[in-house]
């Protein structure tokens, strides 16, 4: 530690240090704290008094022990290595840090986020007398057999090219290239660090109509997001917050998905761990691993690193974003992040706002989904990054404070429903109180690549379950009996929707991730048997004609037992020659229900 004049500890308030003899720092300045060495940052300064937040636990921490500043804001190391890793809330290696201390992190412990002893093949691109600006991709080299690692020119460094490393075998500590800009003469290393609080700056920032495709068809068909859009998922205990986000982490279109376990039970970031390394990735069949980062910051862990977690996970996000990737961030959760500013927030004696959450509440949470976006990076590519947050409300209230101010910053609502989750109803979106301020642009997109008719069978899908609530409120207080046959379709139809295509097993191989096509074709056929069957009715088809057991049963179960082209046309086949047996019955005229 380099950063100048030491301070020394005063006061000690849990992960809350008051520090005197502040003279040469700065705010969010990285100190070491005590004689253990912890890991904090400067938060305040008043006077020569600094208020410091520690990220690692301060017991048998003493007033007098000696402050050393770093002369830098506490930073990511961004480099090769980080894919397939798993860090905690500050970005040490946990890997690194059990072979130090074993099952318990050892207070004081540091070590380099990534391999410095590893070496890497790399192709440098620019030769002695090239221009080089901020951004740009100077050089790559294999990560992982899903991503190119491409080194990016650090940001601020403008100028020509005085020399370059002729061998190809480096590790991350080694000078690739040395820049000479107008002030100095800087030296380009494998590595590049980035204050984990300042955003990373985008060339230019821009919508898109491109949707992250989840495989997921309660999101997908009904409430879908755009690449380089927001999306909460709030809803109390149980009722698959972390599964969801499993399931999105597994299969998302992005080329790189960083996982931020915010304050969750380790069991839940063990699940992580054992099962991503044996998944295959859709697109390449290589392991969800070779794409995916991990932060793992849980709840057993201090509390101080929840805060931290956050920034540093998308910090890395947007490192990847700059190469020209589509980064997908899952932070699970933001409420237990939102727990530790409340935490640090009373310890500091700030005055508090709503529930005891500091009045800076929503200015944080906006300034955390306002990271994602999509756009023109330096180096001439195009990256995006979609933010998507599981938010924990007490009791599964969505009135409280972190959900409120979630909803004002996200475009994306995928709503738990506690109801849902207790009949086992998987994902639990609750389809009424869902939204996505995306399907304007995203039905052009699906339109044009999946089926014309993509945005009017989902309109059509829609308004039936809206209708079939409406309906279910009646049948709850006077019974299905009272209904019309027109109304009694639209509630089996509404069933049909419900359990073939909003329920979705996780756990089975077939199921787990359905293609955008075959979405389409479970979509279009249900639809399908509602337009041809409210026909019939109302030209006097008895329902129990048109729902025939045979039918009902394939129309159900056809998400798990069909999967291509053939098997859907002939499943249209049946109901198809279903129709007509009704036609011949009842003397209509084929195909338009109304009698000769």
């Amino acid at each position: 530690m380099d950063g100048g004049i030491p301070m020394t500890v005063y006061q000690i308030n849990g992960p809350v240090v008051i520090a005197t003899g502040a003279t040469d720092t700065f705010l969010n300045e990285m100190v070491k704290v005590g004689n253990k060495k912890l890991t904090g940052e400067v938060i305040a300064i008043n006077g020569d008094m600094a208020t410091i937040q520690v990220y690692e636990e301060t017991s048998m921490l003493k007033p007098g022990e000696v402050i050393l500043p770093s002369g830098k804001m506490l930073s990511a190391v961004l480099g090769p290595g980080m894919i397939g890793n798993i860090y905690d809330g500050i970005q040490r290696p946990l890997k690194e840090l059990y072979s130090m201390s074993g099952d318990f992190i050892g207070r004081g412990l540091d070590a380099w986020p990534i391999d410095i002893q590893r070496i890497w093949d790399v192709q440098i691109f620019k030769d002695i007398g090239d221009k080089v600006s901020e951004g740009e991709i100077y050089a790559a080299l294999k990560e992982s057999p899903s991503i190119e690692h491409r080194l990016l020119v650090p940001q601020g460094v403008n100028g020509i090219v005085k020399s370059v490393e002729k061998s190809s075998r480096h590790k991350v500590t080694d000078t690739l290239m040395t820049v000479e800009t107008d002030e100095t003469t800087v030296e380009l290393k494998m590595y590049q660090e980035h204050p984990v609080r300042i955003p990373r700056k985008l060339k230019e920032q821009y919508s898109t109509n491109t949707p992250l495709i989840t495989g997921q068809r309660a999101i997908d068909i009904f409430f879908p997001i755009s690449k380089g859009g927001t999306a909460a998922i709030p809803g109390g205990f149980g009722t698959g917050k972390t599964m969801t986000q499993h399931q999105l982490a597994k299969w998302a279109d992005a080329d790189v998905i960083v996982y931020i376990g915010c304050g969750e039970r380790g069991n839940e970031m063990t699940e992580v761990l054992n099962d991503f390394p044996e998944l295959k990735d859709p697109k390449t069949n290589n392991s969800l691993m070779d794409r995916t980062v991990l932060i793992a910051n849980t709840s057993n862990m201090p509390v101080s690193a929840r805060e931290a977690s956050i920034y540093t996970g998308i910090t890395i996000a947007e490192y990847y974003r700059d190469m020209g990737y589509d980064v997908a961030v899952m932070a699970d959760s933001t409420s237990r992040w939102a727990e530790a500013l409340r935490e640090l927030s009373g310890r500091l004696e700030e005055m508090p706002a709503e529930e005891g959450y500091p009045s800076y509440l929503s200015s944080r949470i906006a300034q955390f989904y306002e990271r994602a976006g999509i756009g023109e990076t330096f180096s001439g590519k195009e990256g995006s990054i979609t933010i998507i947050g599981a938010v924990s409300p007490a009791g599964g209230d969505f009135s409280e404070p972190v959900t409120q101010n979630t909803k004002r910053y996200v475009k994306t609502f995928w709503g738990l429903d506690r109801n849902l989750a207790y009949s086992r109803h998987y994902p639990s979106i609750n389809w009424l109180t869902s939204y996505s301020e995306y399907l304007n642009e995203l039905d052009l997109w699906f339109d044009k690549n999946v089926d014309i008719r993509w945005s009017e069978y989902r309109k059509k899908a829609m308004s039936l379950l809206s209708e079939d609530d409406r309906l279910g409120r009646i049948i709850r207080i006077v019974g299905e009996s009272v209904l019309a046959d027109e109304q009694k379709i639209i509630v089996q139809v509404s069933s049909f929707l419900k359990v073939g295509i909003l329920q979705q097993n996780a756990f089975s191989a077939g199921d787990s991730f359905c293609s955008l096509k075959k979405q389409f074709r479970l979509l279009k056929t249900t639809i399908d048997f509602y337009n041809r069957s409210i026909v019939f009715i109302k030209n006097g088809v008895a329902i129990s004609a048109v729902l025939v057991a045979d039918i009902i049963s394939k129309v159900r179960r056809m998400k798990e037992d069909l999967n291509s082209d053939d098997e859907f046309d002939g499943l249209d086949k049946l109901i198809d020659e279903h129709f007509s047996k009704i036609e011949k019955t009842y003397n209509l005229i084929p195909q338009s229900g109304v009698k000769k």
